[in-house]
């Protein structure tokens, strides 16, 4: 599906990778496709501090990106 950078806001992210907006919402980032939140808060909050904020095991929300084609990198490197 593509690579995606933990540096990268969710806003940037999901204007290249439309289709990440249903992965991140079935993850339970459930007012992703809220246009207002994606106008503000997603400039700004990257996948690691959501994650943080709802609570989420970050490598859970990693190994479900992966699992759903995407390839997750943190800055110049593939997660691993």
């Amino acid at each position: 599906m593509g690579m995606l950078s933990l540096d990268q806001s969710v806003y940037e992210l999901c204007c290249r990778h439309p289709q990440l907006v249903q992965v991140l919402k079935s993850l339970g980032f459930e007012s992703i496709d809220n246009p207002v939140m994606m106008r503000t808060a997603a400039r700004v909050m990257t996948i690691p501090k959501a994650a943080a904020m709802k609570g989420m095991d970050l490598n859970e929300v990693i190994k479900a990106l992966e699992d759903s084609g995407y390839t997750v990198m943190k800055g110049a490197k593939v997660h691993e």
